[in-house]
């Protein structure tokens, strides 16, 4: 499975993460993909291009934006949206709680429908669907 994360995540965690899931899984950081600027949609749609592209984001906007939505939908992307919190962590904590987290990441992505959304809470373990 292939991992994007946006801009709300470190992308030295990014590639820590990486490090740790290769040769089976990657996980690309927007930054090492595209230009550190470039609109939610855009990037969306250029990963549709790219069959298999799982989300990761710190930007729950995107979850309430209706051409955000539409977007992610249309290119048929899973997201796992991270609460508000995430963003608030320094790196090292941020790093290492996503590191915890990422293997329930992975088992739940494998199994989810395209499209299908979820919001990763900073405390505790408990990833949630958002309703289709």
């Amino acid at each position: 499975m292939k991992f994007f994360v946006d801009n709300n995540i470190s992308p030295k965690a990014a590639r820590a993460l990486n490090c740790l899931v290769e040769p089976h899984h990657s996980v690309v950081h927007l930054k090492d993909k595209f230009a550190a600027e470039t609109p939610d949609i855009e990037w969306m749609e250029k990963l549709a291009e790219e069959p298999g592209w799982i989300i990761v984001s710190g930007d729950t906007n995107i979850s309430r934006n209706p051409h955000e939505i539409n977007a992610w939908k249309t290119a048929g992307h899973t997201i796992f949206f991270l609460t508000h919190g995430w963003i608030h962590l320094g790196r090292f904590e941020q790093a290492s709680k996503l590191l915890a987290i990422f293997p329930r990441i992975i088992e739940l992505a494998e199994k989810a429908k395209r499209s299908s959304a979820f919001m990763v809470p900073v405390r505790g373990a408990k990833i949630e669907k958002l309703v289709d």
